[in-house]
């Protein structure tokens, strides 16, 4: 099976990479890629692969729009971090899927799924699930209870000033200085959040808008951000996210 990974996350493309060889080691992986852009370059000059693994959220923004670049006549197993919507859209419309984090049991269901319903399954029942994602109403966290010591701890999501990844652990650094860690992955929080005041600008960081205090040009097209309440923390913005990151600050 000659298979396509569209992913911008190196990690779980990887990881999807390896369940696949272990449930078949007679597999050609013939491309990662991380964008839009590059898929549709990809798709326009290769033979169809034999199935295409799409991440939903890319760092140009939403995988459906591959669908409208170009013809894609191959099998889709979608992948996605929890969203009640996204998944209701899949249901309805019968589209094979995976939830992060990708189990090797969901894996080899989606694969045989994948053998029933692709013939049935067309470019109309994609135009559907983006309208039906587009419509439905989202509901993002207002706050967070988090176990803290011997007690709870309510934290509203106002009082977050940002998240960032260290040593494998994810934590909220709050408005007033303090740093608790959380049980929840960025990928996770970053389907949680409203991205209209959040945003990933990496894979360790992620900030709310009122975050920012200046931003800097940084070489190869990236950005370096100053943090008003953090300035010594070293923030990027990778060359991939800079073409959304300027749009989320437009809003």
């Amino acid at each position: 099976m000659k298979y396509l990974i569209i992913e911008d996350e190196h990690y779980n493309a990887e990881l999807l990479k390896s369940l696949v060889e272990k449930l078949d080691d007679n597999t050609d992986l013939l491309a990662i890629l991380p964008t839009i852009q590059e898929s549709v370059e990809w798709l326009s000059a290769h033979p169809k692969p034999d199935l295409i693994f799409m991440d939903i959220r890319l760092a140009d923004g939403l995988s459906f729009d591959i669908f409208k670049q170009t013809d894609i006549q191959s099998p889709v197993i979608f992948t996605t971090a929890y969203d009640e919507y996204a998944l209701q859209a899949f249901k309805v419309y019968g589209a094979a899927y995976l939830l992060k984090p990708i189990e090797k049991e969901e894996l080899a269901e989606a694969l045989e799924k994948v053998k029933r319903i692709q013939p049935q399954f067309s470019g109309d029942d994609i135009g559907a699930i983006v309208e039906m994602l587009q419509t439905q109403k989202r509901n993002y966290k207002s706050r967070f209870l988090l176990h803290y010591r011997e007690t709870y701890k309510m934290i509203p999501v106002e009082t977050i000033d940002y998240i960032f990844l260290e040593h494998k652990i994810v934590h909220f650094r709050l408005l007033d200085g303090s740093v608790i860690s959380v049980p929840y992955t960025l990928e996770e929080l970053e389907e949680q959040l409203d991205p209209q005041y959040f945003f990933r600008v990496n894979r360790q960081y992620i900030l709310h808008i009122h975050s920012i205090e200046t931003i800097h040009k940084h070489f190869n097209e990236k950005a370096k951000i100053i943090l008003k309440r953090d300035r010594d923390a070293e923030v990027i913005v990778s060359r991939i996210k800079m073409p959304q990151f300027k749009l989320w600050l437009e809003r």
